[in-house]
């Protein structure tokens, strides 16, 4: 029922729990912890009708409620416990770890429900509790139902859930590896911890790390940063004088696409690798299949190729598409987006990932080429372009918009 993190493999304990485990084997700097694994999940809903189908809405609605009304066992409060106390009962980072999660067809990025920052048995035990109940989310439904897994039988839906020692991180990003040994390491990094970067709610510097060992880097204006108070998450400034100062120098970089590249030869292709770096140590906090490469950044060429009135951010996913733009700024605007629609919004939490199967394309405010929604977007084959600033001012509810998700630029129809 409980599965050191050393020996999760993907059979019982989820895809995301199976590379981790398959790293620490290998000697990687992995946070240690352990996995509550799919056998304590099947326990848990042992006796519950959760439907015949996986895509009755209805039934998914009612499981859901179901198990998050339900306490968790006791059995499984002992052996968490247990496992709290041989780790030194620190804070913990709980996290999903699904099956059919971070495949290499579908990496279900931001689906299921994440914590850090957890003290105790009885936090942790709502935790795990939370994850298991979000695999009837609507936005996990809905990614499911554009995956072509609508139908999936609930008897397949299981979730093992990953519970390791929680990071505080002076910084963090992303990072993909190459399909190709001859292209560059992607690296995204940002101040505090990973959900700013993996959110998009900041737009992070980027930096390009070459076979050869050359870097190239975009310095970001970071504005803000999420940290630890207590046992609570807090969003806070960045202080000016830094906000524009490089998040890791080159030779970090470099060190960092080393590692990369030591984790895709572990797990076997190219890799989505979530990371930190903690008293100038790097962690590695996840590891899932790239599923959809991200554009190249626009060559200068094609800069001095776009319209004057365009406004230019990140590329962030292949393709152009002309269509009505939505200002969406939160869960109130949701009713308003109609199929073809383009989102323009501050970001895109994980909970808007229902609107990106109906959408055409995506603009943001912040976020970079390698957060949630980027991701996403790529996944479903619809242009995105991130990081303009002041977008949902400067672009217009109800106006015809085209996006060049490769080029990186948003133009308006009368522009």
């Amino acid at each position: 029922m409980i599965v050191p993190l050393m020996e999760a493999v993907a059979d019982t304990c989820g895809g995301k729990a199976g590379a981790l485990g398959a790293l620490l084997r290998a000697g990687l700097p992995v946070p240690d912890g352990f996995v509550v694994s799919f056998a304590a999940y099947r326990a848990a809903v042992r006796d519950l009708d959760l439907g015949r189908s996986g895509g009755e809405s209805d039934d998914l609605a009612a499981a859901r409620q179901v198990i998050e009304a339900r306490p968790v066992h006791a059995t499984v409060i002992d052996a968490l416990g247990r496992a709290l106390a041989e780790l030194g009962d620190p804070l913990v980072a709980v996290r999903s770890s699904a099956a059919n999660e971070d495949t290499g067809q579908t990496s279900a990025a931001g689906r299921h429900e994440s914590f850090l920052a957890v003290h105790g048995v009885g936090e942790v035990a709502d935790a795990v509790r939370a994850c298991w109940a979000s695999l009837f989310s609507p936005r996990a439904v809905g990614y499911r139902g554009a995956s072509g897994r609508d139908v999936q039988p609930c008897d397949d839906l299981v979730m093992a859930v990953i519970v390791q020692r929680h990071l505080d991180a002076e910084v963090s990003g992303v990072m993909f590896t190459p399909a190709d040994p001859d292209d560059a390491t992607e690296i995204e990094a940002s101040w505090g911890l990973g959900p700013s970067v993996v959110g998009g709610t900041v737009t992070p510097d980027a930096y390009r790390v070459a076979e050869d060992g050359s870097v190239t880097r975009t310095v970001a204006d970071k504005r803000t940063r999420l940290d630890r108070s207590g046992t609570q998450l807090v969003i806070r400034d960045v202080p000016s004088r830094v906000r524009e100062q490089p998040t890791i120098d080159d030779a970090t970089a470099t060190q960092l696409a080393k590692l990369g590249k030591e984790i895709a030869a572990v797990l076997g292709g190219p890799q989505d690798i979530e990371w930190a770096i903690v008293d100038g140590r790097t962690w590695v906090l996840q590891a899932r299949p790239v599923t959809a490469a991200p554009p190249p950044p626009a060559s200068p060429s094609s800069a001095s190729d776009t319209p004057a009135a365009s406004l230019t951010g990140t590329p962030g996913s292949h393709g152009t598409v002309t269509g009505t733009a939505r200002i969406v700024r939160g869960l109130g605007d949701f009713a308003r987006v109609r199929p073809g629609d383009i989102l323009v919004c501050p970001f895109t939490d994980p909970a808007w990932t229902p609107l990106l199967r109906i959408a055409a394309g995506v603009v943001t405010e912040t976020g970079g080429v390698l957060s949630h929604a980027a991701i996403v977007a790529r996944e479903h084959a619809i242009p995105a372009v991130l990081g303009i600033p002041n977008a949902t001012s400067r672009l217009h509810d109800d106006t015809v918009i085209t996006v060049d998700g490769t080029a990186g630029t948003v133009t308006a129809a009368n522009a």
